[in-house]
């Protein structure tokens, strides 16, 4: 007997929509067994207060629901915590939003991390080398800079892959860490404040250099470029001819070819647009929370949006919800380190077995496991 992967003669609608809930669910599984074995690893079994395995055990489990308090539920307790979840999430449903594209597209966009900082590097500019600069001008010239700024980088993987057939994904991510790099030595380097007792940081923005709050101490404006973005998003795929092509081109290149799609145009465009939202999302990190140009504007958010594209289905308005989610496990992330000493790392474990469990349940929207009892032949042994 043994178990096999059959392919469907229709995609499943309804693991379609249970694939993240069961990914979710896989991964709070994951989640408790990383917990215990934690605890169960760091208690002492010889101790004589330590009550042995089954001791350990018992701590490990309660632990686990102190976790998972600490982790969903604390941040939701209290208003600068939300504020907070509102600004982490944010540049992540920015980002998902230009990834969700590139991904319909089937075009592999991995390098929106250092797309982030592109976008960051062109949009301090103007604050940086005219920092006496004001009215109501320097903000919208910014967020055009980093939009730009966002844009070029991305077109590089894209220009490689058209001209030398290169592959996106190698040099999207390797792009990374140029891109990290070089703003490191930025702040560390020519664009370091000379008045800031050698701190790696550019001077800081403000007056008109800074995004306006919208309400409370955290929520910025930025917040409605998330809704401009998944408007523009739901209307460029709803209504519009490119969206048709993005769709066709994705789900049946052949097809697309045959109808005189160009997939070059496509591959260009959606790194484009995914490089712009990149840019965007970094430029807004600059001019907002951050408020200064720093070695590293962001925590690893081109890479969290990646799980929320295919957490979201690849749709903008599944994007906000999941964008959500993953920016409550940042905030879960840091209460954990507090409240139980766990590792900061805890929240990339965790956004890992998620986008790991979301790509295999996904698997099942095409496929269906099989049993098959009948025993293997011979001829099927030596083929194998």
């Amino acid at each position: 007997m043994r178990i096999e992967l059959v392919r469907r003669g229709e995609r499943s609608a309804a693991m379609a929509y249970l694939s993240p809930l069961l990914a979710l669910l896989l991964t709070l599984i994951g989640g408790a067994l990383i917990v215990i074995v934690w605890r169960v690893v760091a208690t002492d079994l010889s101790a004589p207060d330590s009550g042995g395995l089954a001791g350990a055990l018992g701590r490990g489990f309660s632990d686990y629901g102190k976790f998972l308090y600490v982790f969903f539920v604390e941040p939701l307790t209290a208003m600068w915590s939300i504020e907070d979840l509102i600004a982490k999430a944010t540049p992540i449903i920015l980002i998902a939003m230009g990834l969700s594209l590139c991904f319909l597209s089937n075009t592999w966009n991995i390098g929106a991390e250092g797309q982030i900082a592109a976008g960051a590097i062109a949009g301090s500019f103007l604050p940086i080398f005219f920092p006496d600069w004001q009215g109501p001008f320097i903000l919208p010239a910014m967020l055009i800079l980093g939009i730009l700024g966002g844009m070029a980088y991305a077109a590089i993987p894209a220009l490689l892959k058209i001209r030398f057939g290169t592959n996106e994904i190698l040099t999207s991510l390797m792009l990374v860490y140029v891109a990290q790099l070089f703003l490191d030595w930025l702040a560390r380097g020519p664009w370091r404040n000379p008045a800031g007792h050698n701190f790696p940081d550019s001077r800081p923005f403000d007056g008109d250099q800074l995004l306006p709050m919208l309400f409370g101490t955290n929520i910025r404006i930025s917040i409605l470029f998330v809704f401009i973005a998944a408007f523009a998003a739901w209307f460029l795929m709803r209504w519009t001819k490119t969206g048709f092509q993005i769709r066709v081109l994705g789900q049946a290149p052949r097809a697309g070819a045959f109808a005189g799609f160009s997939q070059s145009r496509m591959v260009l465009l959606t790194f484009l647009i995914s490089g712009a939202l990149a840019g965007l999302a970094g430029v807004c990190e600059v001019a907002g929370p951050v408020g200064q140009l720093r070695t590293t504007v962001s925590p690893g958010y081109g890479f969290t949006a990646i799980i929320v594209a295919f957490l979201g289905r690849l749709n903008p308005i599944g994007a906000i919800f999941a964008g959500f989610l993953l920016a409550l496990s940042y905030l879960g992330g840091e209460g954990a380190q507090i409240a139980l000493g766990m590792s900061d790392q805890t929240t990339r474990v965790f956004q890992g077995m998620l986008l790991f469990f979301v790509l295999a349940c996904d698997s099942f929207i095409f496929y269906r496991l099989q049993i098959v009892r009948r025993p293997v032949t011979q001829t099927q042994a030596v083929a194998s």
